[in-house]
């Protein structure tokens, strides 16, 4: 595969797979589940097919089920952080406006909050040169943390237990279900120089991504189930069969707090954290995963308002100012290395799930339908939610297939939600054929779509009849953009990798686009970084435009660059480095932010102040040398982004 970008599958992954349906299947409605005993019983019978001597592990012949044929047995007895009058500051890089997003650092224009391992910093930076204000150690046993403001309350969110990162179309195969939290902790930080813990919520899944409008966070979580099954395994005394049948045995007597995930706050007692009849499963049976949206008012604290469930997985995660989608891979069998030719389902036949809530009421979380596309999303720039339109761009042939079959493309699909489904508007295919999408950019009514094998077409389209999406121009480039930023002007600004003589990274790139005439989109300025990755690239909280003065600035390694660009081009400012003077070392630069007339450069080792104008230094803020935490055990589906070599 191009890039050096393959995806090595692991061994052991906290979802569940089922057959895909076959091609052209599209998934309708969510099934509520009426009682608790009609969800127990339903998920009994799925999970039977694939108890065997090591309980729901060890392989499982595909031929054991039809694919995608589920049993349906018959049922028994003030939020995100404003500018201050005169404080020009700026926020978190997100994807739509209002809706916040977490991310290690959070501001107001006074304090700057960043996470350094197990320990939480404030800064002051509303004098000249940044000075830490407190430092605060957290019990969340994991540096896996984000941050969300709302006022004088922060939230962090933070993964425990073993953190394993869901890759779609997994081997024919049932895993273990691995135990895994999502730790939620309430900071008063009215007095930012004395951070106070006010309350801790446990959460049984892996926390997947959240949202916050307003006061309002809604927290999307994963829980392999079933949980606390006494599964035994084969020993000296005990056969396979005598194994497989003690674990069948097992799973017929679980109950139903085996099938829920709970909650508890401090150290209350454990509580459901969604009841039966607020849980759905998609029509086609999609695994044993529970996928739980989570509604928290930092108003009134951290005790959840309302909970909804849905027996799949979820991959990724989108919200609007009005919805929340939540899309996942319909899971495909692949084949066993002993057996390569039962693939029931051909990969370029696999579907995503996307399922819709309405969130508009900040005290309520509503399912409204589901619908499906061709192949696999990118990430969350894949999808965008426009006058009650959503414009989904997806790929056929997933990235860590590699390109043997070369018959890829690339589709924009359009739906408008009604009668408790996602339903079709329209469709654009055959895009990017035979290459796959890097980065996805929707602006309006006007797409903007980057597809790379060898060279980088963008694509530019016009979705403002969205029942016949037009594919108006192909800008061909060496190279691609994994990242693109609107800069005003009708200026498209993109971030990724130039390409060698054998199709290599050979250092990151910036382009910049004049998309005046969608018709004719045109390259007008390009400058290289030097050898290595941005993490700018894989990350767009990392990215960060001040349009005030059009300012860039990006992560590079050890460095972060900045520029000024428009019309006239991209102009070099110079680049910021980090070093302490305790350590003698030069941290990486996770993030950059503007407040005031200063640019601040944020690591683990702490803030560094610099002129806007000039980039010349300012002042320094450090940190204490966080504790060693466990590294948690991930399995991602993004490209490593190395470390930056920079050009001399």
């Amino acid at each position: 595969m191009n890039l050096g970008l393959r995806v090595a599958f692991a061994a052991a992954v906290a979802v569940f797979a089922a057959a895909a349906p076959a091609q052209g299947a599209r998934s309708g409605r969510l099934v509520a589940f009426n009682s608790c005993p009609d969800l127990v019983t339903y998920a009994k019978a799925n999970a039977a097919r694939f108890v065997g001597p090591y309980g729901l592990g060890g392989p499982v012949g595909v031929k054991s089920a039809a694919p995608g044929g589920a049993v349906t047995p018959t049922a028994a007895a003030d939020g995100a952080p404003t500018p201050q009058q005169g404080v020009d500051y700026s926020g978190t890089n997100v994807q739509e406006t209002g809706v916040d997003e977490p991310d290690l650092l959070k501001t107001n224009g006074n304090t700057l909050f960043t996470i350094t391992g197990n320990q939480l910093e404030s800064v002051d930076v509303s004098g000249k040169a940044p000075r830490l204000l407190d430092t605060l150690k957290l019990a969340n046993g994991w540096s896996s943390s984000d941050l969300l403001l709302s006022g004088t309350h922060l939230l962090v969110i933070s993964r425990g237990g073993y953190w394993i990162q869901p890759l779609p179309a997994m081997a024919a195969r049932m895993i273990m279900p691995v135990p895994s939290t999502s730790v939620l902790t309430e900071i008063d930080v009215s007095d930012p120089s004395s951070l106070k813990i006010l309350k801790t919520l446990t959460l049984d899944g892996q926390y997947v991504a959240a949202r916050q409008i307003g006061t309002t966070v809604r927290v999307v979580s994963s829980q392999s189930m079933p949980i606390e099954v006494p599964w035994v395994t084969p020993t000296a005394g005990m056969s396979t069969d005598d194994a497989t049948a003690r674990n069948k045995a097992a799973l017929a007597s679980s109950r139903v707090k085996a099938w829920l995930p709970t909650y508890h706050l401090g150290k209350q007692p454990a509580r459901p954290l969604v009841q039966c009849r607020d849980v759905r499963r998609p029509p086609i049976f999609s695994g044993l995963g529970m996928l739980t949206v989570t509604t928290i008012d930092l108003a009134k604290g951290l005790d959840p308002i309302d909970s909804s469930g849905v027996m799949t997985d979820g991959r990724i995660v989108y919200a609007s100012p009005t919805n929340l989608y939540v899309a996942t891979e319909q899971w495909a069998y692949r084949p066993l290395p002993a057996t390569p030719q039962d693939m029931p389902v051909p990969i370029n036949q696999v579907t995503t799930q996307i399922h819709d809530f309405d969130i508009s009421q900040p005290t309520k979380t509503t399912y409204l339908g589901s619908g499906s596309v061709p192949g696999y999303l990118l990430s969350q720039w894949s999808l965008s939610d426009f006058q009650g339109v959503l414009r989904v761009v997806s790929t056929d042939t997933p990235t860590w297939w590699g390109d043997s079959s070369g018959e890829s493309q690339s589709f924009l699909t359009t739906f408008r939600a009604g009668g408790g489904k996602l339903n079709q508007v329209g469709q654009l295919g055959g895009l990017g054929q035979g290459e796959r999408v890097y980065a996805v950019r929707f602006i309006g009514n006007d797409g903007y779509v980057v597809t790379f094998k060898q060279v980088d077409p963008l694509h530019t389209l016009d979705i403002s009849d969205p029942a016949h999406p037009k594919l108006l121009g192909v800008l061909t480039l060496p190279g691609y953009s994994a990242y693109l930023h609107p800069i005003g002007d009708n200026l498209l600004l993109g971030i990724g990798q130039d390409i060698g003589a054998q199709n290599e990274p050979s250092g990151t790139q910036i382009s910049l686009f004049d998309v005046s005439d969608l018709a004719h989109p045109k390259q007008i300025a390009h400058a290289s970084l030097g050898q290595g990755w941005s993490a700018a690239e894989s990350d767009h909280h990392a990215f960060l435009y001040w349009p005030a003065t059009g300012f860039v600035m990006v992560p590079f390694g050890q460095q972060a660059v900045g520029m000024h660009v428009g019309k006239g081009g991209i102009d070099e400012i110079g680049r910021v480095v980090q070093l302490d003077a305790k350590t003698s070392s030069l941290p990486q630069i996770e993030r950059s932010l503007v407040v005031r007339g200063a640019v601040l450069t944020v690591s683990m080792q702490g803030v560094k102040a610099s002129d806007l104008k000039t980039l010349a230094d300012i002042g320094w803020a450090g940190f204490p040398t966080p504790e060693p935490t466990p590294v948690p055990v991930a399995v991602s589906g993004k490209p490593s982004t190395g470390t930056a070599v920079p050009s001399k």
